[in-house]
């Protein structure tokens, strides 16, 4: 089953405590949260000892309760505790009396070899570095390269940002519980999670309501009720009508690559708005896309003027100055969508708060989809990069799309979806080309900014993972039929 709600450790902390004044006791959910690591834990190791390394909180309940299942499959189980066993309290404390074999100080495990680690010491809640001996045993256990089994989200790993917190467990599989957390998917914290399995354990879904999370994995579900597929009697311009404007001569080809992504993911029509001296150029390489000749913001205004073009995209292989930024301010005057992306972005830096005021003012949404150097031109950049895409959201009034392997969608009404699907491939000179205007193509056809901003990067992703190695940004487009195919038939 698919879930697209990630809670962040506040939320999930809030689930737990809804389904406890729902009926169900917390060793309960201990217990159900237990059953499902003993159960990935014996299909890790099917022979072989089983390390299990506790925390003194219900991360290590869990543990606690794994490691009693397992002895009672006769599995070679030990259990090493950070803290004293006597001290424990609340459900942790019952765990750990349900446990019937001993307990070594965590000091005393130095030895990972030929054993599964069990990393049961700090769940998703963890919000400060790991230091003293579970820092020198994480060490440790990351030297030894041990096959190791996280519960929840590797120890080390914030569950909010996935910054690592000082060292963090690498782990091979992880198992959490109800949803996943924004932890789990953003950077680096995916890399230490390795297969990440979501184990029900009785919370009800209803829960959901009370907590209305606002982070989302990027997945179809999200946005696919608003995808708009060809429908009988459409004309090209029913269908949408996406426009690009191209750079000079020397820098056409950025233009061609974004209007190819908005016409193969379903808009109508294209067209590539070419400074004059650039139209023959564009023009002997176009067929399918239109080309018409603009020279300065008064002419592109013209153009736009029409209503039949619905979105815009500015800024890639544009350059950056002051004739950029007219052409910005240009679209913003009009009523189609605008993408900014690449030069338009750059262009803007001077004069930021003046764009977004005219960005707040629009009744039609307004996409930006940075990489992390035209992010920090623009935006504060010291903090997580979900707070930090949260907040240029709000304070721009355009739905931001912070680009890299795990992009973040996020509306200025604080909604956020992280992606995961987009293969390291993607990382070549034009891809992001693609993106803006698949963004655009989705904008014509009169999807809401955030659920087309979303379902562009994750259609992106896709097309990269079915191109896979070898690829460049011109075989894009040509992947875009297949996925819309795939989510068609999944629907």
């Amino acid at each position: 089953m698919t879930f697209i709600e990630l809670l962040t450790p506040d939320e999930m902390a809030n689930a737990d405590q809804l389904a406890i004044a729902g009926g169900i006791s917390g060793f309960e959910l201990m217990q159900r949260a237990g059953a499902a690591v003993a159960e990935a834990a014996a299909e890790m190791a099917p022979r072989g000892d089983i390390l299990v390394l506790a925390g003194p909180g219900n991360n290590g309940g869990d543990g606690f309760v794994a490691a009693e299942l397992l002895r009672r499959q006769d599995r070679s189980v030990r259990v090493a505790l950070l803290g004293d066993r006597g001290r424990l309290s609340g459900d942790a404390a019952q765990a750990a009396a349900f446990y019937q074999g001993g307990v070594d100080a965590l000091g005393a495990a130095t030895d990972f070899s030929g054993a599964l680690v069990v990393d049961a010491l700090f769940g998703a809640g963890l919000a400060r570095p790991l230091e003293g001996v579970v820092a020198r045993v994480v060490e440790r256990l990351n030297e030894a390269h041990a096959p190791v089994l996280a519960v929840d989200l590797p120890s080390g790993v914030d569950g909010r940002s996935g910054a690592t917190l000082g060292v963090a467990v690498r782990a091979k599989r992880t198992v959490t519980f109800f949803r996943l957390k924004p932890g789990h998917l953003l950077m680096p914290g995916r890399l230490h999670c390795g297969r990440t399995d979501i184990a029900q354990i009785g919370i009800p879904d209803a829960v959901l309501k009370a907590v209305q999370p606002a982070t989302f994995h990027n997945l179809p579900p999200l946005w696919r009720g608003h995808l708009r597929p060809p429908r009988p009697g459409d004309h090209k311009y029913a269908r949408g009508h996406a426009f690009v404007v191209s750079g000079p001569a020397g820098a056409t080809g950025a233009a061609r690559l974004a209007a190819a992504g908005a016409l193969r993911v379903g808009a109508g029509a294209a067209t590539v708005a070419s400074p004059p001296e650039a139209l023959l150029v564009n023009a002997a390489q176009l067929t399918a896309i239109m080309v018409r000749a603009f020279d300065g913001p008064e002419a592109l205004a013209a153009l736009l003027a029409d209503p039949r073009p619905k979105s815009v995209v500015l800024g890639p292989g544009n350059g950056v100055g002051a004739a950029t930024l007219a052409n910005v301010e240009a679209a913003l005057a009009g009523d189609a969508g605008v993408v900014l992306d690449a030069d338009a972005l750059t262009s803007i830096t001077n004069c930021r708060d003046t764009i977004f005021s005219k960005i707040q003012n629009r009744l039609q949404p307004v996409v930006m989809t940075p990489h992390e150097g035209e992010f920090a031109r623009l935006f504060a950049t010291d903090g997580a990069r979900i707070d930090l895409a949260r907040a240029a959201a709000r304070e721009s009034g355009a739905i931001v799309v912070l680009k890299g392997p795990d992009s973040i969608v996020v509306a200025p009404d604080g909604r956020a979806a992280i992606n995961s699907n987009a293969p390291p491939d993607l990382a070549t000179a034009g891809s992001g080309d693609v993106l803006a205007g698949v963004v655009a193509g989705h904008l014509a056809q009169g999807m809401p900014g955030f659920e087309a901003a979303a379902a562009a990067v994750w259609i992106h992703g896709a097309a990269g993972a079915a191109v896979g190695r070898g690829l460049i940004a011109d075989d894009l487009p040509g992947a875009i039929p297949g996925v819309l195919q795939q989510l068609a038939h999944r629907a």
